[in-house]
Formats: C-alpha cells, sequence, structure tokens
C-alpha cells in the first residue's frame, strides 16, 4: 500500500475524530482502511431530516489525488443519487482536489441533501417532481428517511414479507 495514501486516510481519520463537522461520521473497516463506512444525518429543515443515512467510501492508492468511490447503502430518493446509490457530485467527478479530506467529502454530500441539482440528474423522477411536484417529492423522500431508521435485517424481514403478501 502507498504509504502516502494510508498516512493521508490516517490522518483524515484523526480529524474527523477529534473534529468531526456536525451531523457526519465515518471510519475505515477494522481490518482495511483503504474500506470506510460513514453516517450522514438529513440535515434540518429539509425532507432528508431525521435520516440516517449509511454510505460506503472505497479509496484506493491513488488518494489523495483521486477521489474516492462514495456510495449510500441506505436507499436514496434523490435528484443526484442513482439507483444503485452511488452519486452525481461534482468534486466527486470533474470538481475533485486533493485538499479535499473524508471530512469535506460527507459535509459535501449532506450540503447536497439540503440543496439538490435537478438540472444534472442521476434520478430523473426525483429531479422531476422537485422541480413539478414538491409535495410528492417531499412524501417519496419521507419513505426514504422512515426506511433509514430500520436495521438491514428489519429491512430485509419486511421486504420478505412484502414479497410473500404479493404472491397471495
Amino acid at each position: 500500500m502507498s504509504t502516502n495514501c494510508r498516512r493521508r486516510l490516517i490522518r483524515d481519520f484523526k480529524r474527523l475524530s477529534t473534529d468531526p463537522p456536525s451531523g457526519v461520521s465515518g471510519s475505515p473497516c477494522p481490518d482495511n482502511i483503504m474500506l470506510w463506512n460513514a453516517v450522514i444525518f438529513g440535515p434540518a429543515d429539509t425532507p432528508f431530516e431525521d435520516g440516517t443515512f449509511r454510505l460506503l467510501l472505497t479509496f484506493d492508492e491513488s488518494y489523495p489525488n483521486k477521489p474516492p468511490t462514495v456510495k449510500f447503502l441506505s436507499r436514496m430518493f434523490h435528484p443526484n443519487v442513482y439507483a444503485n446509490g452511488e452519486l452525481c457530485l461534482d468534486i466527486l467527478q470533474n470538481r475533485w482536489s486533493p485538499t479535499y479530506d473524508v471530512a469535506a467529502i460527507l459535509t459535501s454530500i449532506q450540503s447536497l441533501l439540503h440543496d439538490p441539482n435537478p438540472n444534472s440528474p442521476a434520478n430523473a423522477e426525483a429531479a422531476q417532481l422537485y422541480r413539478e411536484n414538491m409535495k410528492e417529492y417531499v412524501r417519496r423522500v419521507k419513505e426514504t428517511v422512515e426506511e433509514s431508521w430500520l436495521d438491514p435485517e428489519e429491512k430485509e424481514r419486511m421486504k420478505q414479507e412484502d414479497a410473500q403478501a404479493a404472491s397471495q
């Protein structure tokens, strides 16, 4: 492993641990510093308020010269989040800078929840509702917020129950 990459990830983790930005947290997996679990709490006064959204950040040797891959593990209904959880966020693509650290990445994603960009949609349906039917957009987002409170096993059990009910 690149020592520059490892050193930088350790520094990012120390900063996130000692001076965490409000509403975000993250840490490397115990056995792999290149894989991080993170949580973003839905920003107040937005449809995402009270949500607890899990993410996975995957780094490679080129960090911090190249951004990590970031993916929501929690289901999201947002104009800039693809169905598979990947994000359409400029700092993770063409606007990346090595000055960004994990804290900056997570706060940028939290900011995106607060202020979506419907002109660069990853989810066309969410973008259209955001522009044309805010009431329905908010209703759909609230569903994902409520789902974010359930642990993964509970979600899986509910999915199976729904499938059984549908087949009867």
